[in-house]
């Protein structure tokens, strides 16, 4: 069986929801009031169809906010007027099917009376949408995650072997390191420190040159001070702020801003260049 999306199954489940809740509801109205099984759907239907433009709303509210703290600040502002609106609607059905000449203060009381289910079904709803948002947002993280280990699985086995070096200072001498080699490189100043097997060293030039150099070769920009080789990232996880943080082969952890994350992503997808031999 064809897996279903998580937006259709959602909406499959809040049908059977309401459907239930309407048969239900039916067949005590038919019962108490002795009226005829489909008037008494037609009532339940009505009776319940705030309940359902009260999730149609949360669920917008989630679509443009996301479940964070702004949806639950709109959401509780909404609630007032949301369970106001849903008791008043539900008396209204239920007087017209009654036939009753209710005066206005028995409006007001059956009114008054319906609020604290309108109360129970709205924080319902919130708690149930921002669950479900919750949910559907851990799963395309998890998505996300796996594509982005098994593409930077990819730039493990696809980065080519280089004839570039970097002739990095270190102490009195300078030493040629192989690309492959470098884990990381930060900026200082002028200079960059690069980072290989537990070393590290000094090179003058500035990290925007370095990186239009070894970008082709599969390192990429992961903060405004520093560039990583992308075949030496050994586990990517999320943060709560949205940034990454990459664990490199040797243990060292770096945080991908934000800023960076969609240019990191957009290389681990680009393809790589052919293998340059390496010299013998």
């Amino acid at each position: 069986m064809r897996r279903i999306s998580f937006s259709l199954g959602l909406g499959l489940f809040a049908a059977y929801s309401y459907g239930a809740t309407i048969v239900s509801a039916a067949w005590f109205l038919r019962r108490d009031h002795d009226v005829a099984f489909g008037t008494s759907l037609a009532w339940a239907a009505l009776l319940y169809a705030p309940t359902v433009i009260s999730g149609l709303l949360v669920w917008r509210v989630l679509k443009r906010f996301g479940a964070e703290w702004r949806a639950i600040g709109v959401l509780t502002a909404l609630t007032p007027l949301v369970i106001a609106l849903s008791a008043w609607a539900s008396t209204a059905v239920d007087g017209a099917f009654r036939g009753a000449q209710w005066t206005g203060g028995e409006i007001a009381a059956r009114i008054i009376a319906r609020l604290p289910v309108a109360l129970l079904l709205w924080t319902a709803l919130c708690a149930a949408g921002l669950a479900a948002a919750h949910w559907r947002r851990a799963l395309l993280q998890k998505a996300g995650m796996d594509a982005l280990s098994a593409a930077l699985a990819e730039a493990r086995r696809a980065q080519a072997p280089s004839s570039e070096r970097l002739m990095v200072s270190v102490g009195q001498g300078r030493v040629p390191v192989d690309l492959a080699d470098v884990e990381w490189i930060a900026s200082a100043a002028n200079y960059v420190v690069v980072h290989w097997r537990d070393r590290e060293g000094l090179l003058r030039e500035t990290l925007q040159t370095l990186e239009a150099r070894l970008t082709p070769h599969g390192f990429a920009r992961s903060h405004r001070s520093t560039l990583v080789n992308l075949a030496r990232v050994r586990e990517l996880k999320p943060l709560s702020d949205g940034a990454w943080r990459l664990t490199l082969d040797s243990g060292t952890e770096l945080v991908v801003s934000r800023s960076y994350r969609d240019g990191l992503l957009a290389r681990l997808k680009t393809p790589r260049p052919a293998p340059l031999p390496r010299p013998s």
